[in-house]
């Protein structure tokens, strides 16, 4: 693997950020291997991930964000963020009982295609445990009531610093964490649901789905915030289906669309390919 730094930044929409940007790396010896960029003509607001080999780079590393905050970002009244691919992501995976969003997530990471570490993986029922011990993960089982959910999200807490977690992925992890919870992960918790079937709420929407004879069913995943699904959203697909199908099908085609959307939406987070502003995020190619 390449070593490389990935900046990502919005601004206010003005001449010359991508010469000045492309400019400052290559003046000091940077070979530039990735850049995207978006203008938002309503919001006036531009936005550009850019990647380039370290190799030979005349600035190092621990010394890139004051250079290049003053040589590029404050002028340009850039927000940013710098990461580098050598920093690999420590990701902790929330699940209830269902394991299909699990399973997916463990298969891929053994396989390599995940570039992350896994350090834990915390529920609230001990159905799962055994999948972890598959993989050689610690499973934490943290059994969760109305009255004790303030004891368990601080030890979810502590648990996540002293393992340093840096992002977390709610794999059909069926409990709402608090705003605290989340203001403390802020666009690092990732979740997943049945959106293509939001006038179906309740437990069982596949079967409130087949009912009235939907012709779609899909999921998104997205960031979570204080407002229940309804953070930036990083990833969606759908399937179609038709009468033929049953309600165990239907599940069993949302289970599989839930599990591809939501690895689908890790990997841009991992790749450092999401950008959030306000409530959209931006997912360069």
């Amino acid at each position: 693997m390449q070593n490389t730094a990935i900046i990502r930044i919005h601004c206010p929409d003005q001449r010359g950020i991508v010469a000045n940007v492309t400019d400052f790396i290559n003046r000091h010896n940077g070979n530039i291997l990735y850049l995207d960029q978006h203008t938002d003509r309503a919001e006036e607001r531009f936005f550009m991930r850019v990647e380039w080999d370290l190799d030979g780079f005349a600035i190092a590393p621990e010394k890139l964000q004051q250079t290049f905050e003053e040589a590029i970002a404050t002028p340009m009244q850039m927000v940013w963020t710098l990461n580098f691919s050598s920093q690999i992501p420590r990701m902790a995976i929330f699940v209830s009982r269902a394991s299909h969003c699990l399973y997916d997530l463990l298969a891929r990471y053994s396989a390599g295609e995940l570039n992350v570490e896994i350090p834990l993986i915390i529920s609230n029922h001990k159905d799962l445990e055994q999948v972890a011990n598959q993989f050689d993960i610690p499973y934490f089982h943290l059994s969760l009531t109305k009255d004790n959910k303030p004891e368990v999200e601080a030890e979810q807490i502590r648990l996540c610093k002293e393992y340093k977690v840096d992002f977390i992925v709610l794999a059909r992890y069926m409990q709402i964490l608090s705003s605290e919870f989340n203001a403390l992960y802020p666009n690092r918790i990732i979740n997943i649901h049945h959106s293509f079937l939001p006038a179906f709420a309740g437990a069982k929407p596949y079967h409130a789905a087949h009912s009235r004879g939907v012709k779609l069913i899909g999921a998104t995943g997205h960031y979570v915030t204080s407002d229940l699904d309804a953070g930036p959203i990083i990833e969606q697909d759908v399937i179609k289906i038709s009468h033929h199908d049953t309600v165990q099908s239907l599940v069993q085609k949302g289970k599989d669309v839930e599990k591809m959307v939501l690895s689908r939406a890790v990997q841009a987070h991992i790749d450092r390919k999401t950008l959030v502003y306000k409530n959209k995020t931006i997912i360069f190619a």
